[in-house]
């Protein structure tokens, strides 16, 4: 058996008030750093990763590196875990956007997944990025426990695959910072255990 664990980053700038983030490489906040020390915690207390593989931003590494501590196991950074390429849109603002692609900007908050971000990517090819994720973890870990610490739109990506929706269902999954979700795939047949746990923030917000 192979289980997945799923792992958002911790928090950063540029999720509220929102920004199209993409391959923007920001750090994590102080609050994100005590977010991925909180994922860590939770994750060694559960779990005995062979592995921990991060998207190549320093977000994911940050909270990567924090959680492969905590487990005493390996991080390695794998790159196509890397986030969504929002091409013009990166680092704009939804207000900003709308002033120069307000039919596009529709069609994404409606349709996303007839969406092309100009000079970007398409969630066509995150998906396509992600399914080769899915292989990897498969050939290489068919009987580990394996840590995926990547971005909002990939988790949502590998969520998708793993529950067999469309993509046209990206908009009803929302992981949030340091989240973490648990998969196991069985002679192929996939049981996605949990989704978004935030428990082990709850602390924090006091």
């Amino acid at each position: 058996m192979a289980k997945i664990i799923l792992v958002r980053h911790g928090h950063v700038e540029g999720i509220a008030p929102e920004r199209f983030r993409g391959r923007t490489d920001v750090p994590l906040t102080e609050e994100g750093r005590r977010q991925a020390l909180a994922a860590a915690e939770c994750v060694a207390a559960r779990w005995r990763p062979a592995i921990v593989y991060t998207s190549p931003l320093q977000r994911c590494v940050r909270t990567g590196r924090e959680i492969a501590a905590a487990a005493a196991t390996d991080c390695a950074v794998l790159s196509e875990l890397v986030d969504l390429d929002y091409g013009d849109w990166q680092w704009r603002t939804l207000a900003e956007v709308r002033l120069e692609w307000p039919e596009l900007l529709e069609l994404w908050l409606t349709s996303p997944h007839l969406v092309r971000f100009p000079h970007g990517e398409s969630l066509q090819e995150l998906v396509g990025r992600m399914a080769d994720v899915l292989r990897m973890v498969l050939e290489r870990h068919a009987t580990d426990t394996v840590v995926l610490v990547g971005h909002d739109s990939g988790i949502r990506a590998l969520l998708l695959q793993l529950l067999d929706q469309p993509i046209s269902a990206y908009r009803r999954l929302a992981p949030q910072p340091a989240s973490i979700s648990e998969v196991d795939i069985v002679e192929r047949e996939v049981r996605v255990l949990s989704v978004n746990e935030t428990q082990h923030l709850q602390h924090l917000q006091h």
